[in-house]
């Protein structure tokens, strides 16, 4: 388990908070009581779900042309099929994942092949859970075909708090099932765009694994 190079500075300055708050508190405060210890811990709790928010695990990924993985951890929390009029404007099988603050945030190819498609929009900050968040709020859009030209549409989906997405994508780009897309900062979705005659291999509700839960198949 490492730590994502994008938390080093959000964590660092973090620490330098919690001390500055404790530093205070001490100085107006001096004689150490309850309250202090308390005040001690909370700090200690909020420091460790930062770091914990940042972290990277090292995965093992199975790499099979013919699934499709979950780009994100979290829970499925709708499976329909939509109007995709951004770059198909045709009808698909949309798969959402919710990242809860707890849940990891990096994100992953769901397939290999090439990046035929990338475009980040800035946008509101609704609830990563709302169904206007696929559309309205801050995202990238990914497409991906691959060596059977099978396309696939996955989106970063910023939150009510997360405020900012890291994506590493970029047309004519050649990516690995697996490999890292990047990251979104403190609660979010990630939606997957699918061909209407994948085989879908989860349920609403769901718990998945970025990089390892098949979310479909192409027939």
């Amino acid at each position: 388990m490492r730590i994502h190079k994008q938390g080093y500075l959000i964590i660092f300055i973090m620490l330098l908070a919690i001390l500055t708050i404790a530093l205070i508190i001490n100085l107006l405060f001096p004689v150490q009581t309850f309250i202090h210890y308390f005040l001690y811990l909370i700090g200690l709790i909020f420091f460790i779900i930062v770091i914990r928010f940042f972290r990277q695990p090292n995965r093992i990924i199975e790499i099979n042309d013919n699934n499709i993985l979950s780009g994100a951890d979290g829970k499925v929390v709708a499976i329909e099929e939509v109007e995709e009029n951004e770059y198909f404007k045709d009808k698909r099988i949309q798969v959402s994942v919710f990242m809860s603050p707890l849940n990891v945030h990096v994100n992953w190819y769901p397939i290999s092949g090439n990046i035929t498609f990338f475009k980040h929009h800035q946008g509101k900050y609704f609830a990563a859970y709302h169904p206007k968040s696929s559309s309205e709020n801050e995202r990238t859009s990914i497409v991906i075909k691959n060596s059977k030209q099978q396309p696939v549409l996955s989106r970063q989906i910023a939150g009510l708090v997360a405020r900012r997405i890291v994506s590493n994508a970029e047309v004519g780009k050649h990516v690995i099932q697996g490999n890292e897309i990047g990251i979104i900062k403190f609660g979010s979705r990630f939606d997957l765009l699918l061909p209407v005659d994948a085989k879908i291999k989860v349920k609403l509700r769901q718990e998945v694994i970025g990089g390892k839960t098949v979310i479909a198949v192409f027939s």
